[in-house]
């Protein structure tokens, strides 16, 4: 097999901002296997320089002038597809745009530098240089088909429709891993006798904006998790960014806490904490679900999962944008179902049934 890395990969630099553009050419020359052979500096730049340059992969900024980011990147997927890495700025407030990113094809996100002179600088460059590798390994899928909710989704406010869970589905996912959300979590049933906790690696300020995101298209009730939530039937949390998610108590009286980085975590929240927690606090009625990402994230945890009884689905090599996560998982632990994307949310259902979970008495 020849590896992705085996040749430079060409790079098309996408932003309005001359000085930003001088910066990241800097930082992508430096490393061997990636080369800057152009830039743009707007929307409209960025059309004609990819029909002229064609080059591998784009770095994108979002806020642009006459096209911006989301416009180019919708059509560059539509019209000449190719991995793009965005280059968002920082803080909330940018959090549903850059996800709306990732659901349209984009690989990766980076967050821009602060200055020329920063203290994060170093850190961009790691980051910026990681984004890149995992473009030139990408696997390009069509956009997931966003699926209208059945019944008027279901508020933050509302109250439960269901009680305790005493079944737990845990899902990890990292690069691609916000677009396969787009298409797993809208096709949940509300009344899903279980309770779903998803680790997706991503900054603290941006797992919120992926609540609310996967809320406005989904029947079932999505959260943002926060420290000490009593676990419900049908009701799907997103696990803070930053912190990781950890499952305490057992079946019907669960709490999911959610503590500093323990020193063996790579990317937050981290799936092996979640799953062997789960494992622990479920055993039989856990299902472990692990989707595209790079690195091995989840596949100890998923090996935990099946020691204890419970169950596991992985997600197949060609409807993976990056198979790392997968791959690791099936290794490590095997799994009951290989799915695609396309399937997975039946996959789920069919270990986890579309039923009224029974409130438990004591």
């Amino acid at each position: 097999m020849i590896d992705a890395m085996s040749r430079t990969r060409s790079v098309l630099v996408v932003d309005d901002s001359a000085f930003m553009r001088k910066l990241i050419a800097e930082m992508i020359d430096a490393h061997p296997k990636f080369r800057v052979i152009g830039f743009a500096r707007d929307g409209v730049d960025a059309m004609a320089q990819i029909g002229r340059l064609n080059p591998d992969i784009l770095t994108l900024d979002l806020e642009m002038p006459k096209l911006d980011g989301l416009e180019v990147l919708g059509r560059v997927m539509a019209e000449s597809p190719r991995p793009v890495v965005v280059l968002s700025a920082g803080g909330a407030q940018y959090g549903d745009a850059t996800l709306r990113a990732l659901e349209l094809g984009a690989v990766d996100f980076v967050r821009k530098p602060s200055g020329p002179v920063s203290l994060d600088l170093p850190i961009v460059r790691e980051r910026l240089i990681a984004a890149l590798e995992a473009a030139a390994r990408a696997t390009l899928a069509p956009p997931p088909a966003i699926v209208a909710p059945a019944a008027p989704t279901v508020t933050a406010a509302a109250p439960h429709a269901q009680g305790a869970a005493v079944r737990i589905v845990v899902m990890a996912s990292s690069t691609g891993g916000p677009r396969a959300l787009a298409e797993i979590v809208p096709q949940l049933p509300a009344t899903l006798s279980s309770a779903v906790v998803i680790a997706q690696h991503l900054p603290a300020e941006f797992t919120g904006a992926l609540a609310e995101r996967l809320a406005r298209s989904s029947r079932i009730r999505v959260l943002e998790a926060e420290d000490g939530t009593p676990l419900c039937a049908g009701v799907v949390y997103i696990a803070r960014g930053g912190v990781n998610a950890r499952v305490a108590g057992s079946a019907g009286q669960a709490v999911l806490l959610q503590r500093s980085v323990e020193p063996r975590s790579g990317a937050t929240p981290c799936a092996d904490v979640l799953f062997e927690s789960a494992a622990e606090a479920f055993g039989t009625s856990c299902v472990g679900v692990v989707l595209t990402g790079m690195g091995r994230d989840g596949a100890m945890g998923l090996r935990r999962i099946r020691s204890a009884g419970g169950r596991a689905i992985v997600q197949d090599e060609a409807s993976s944008a990056i198979y790392g996560m997968p791959r690791a998982a099936l290794l490590e632990a095997g799994a009951d179902n290989v799915v695609s994307l396309s399937g997975m949310a039946s996959a789920i259902i069919g270990m986890v049934p579309e039923e009224r979970l029974e409130w438990l008495t004591a």
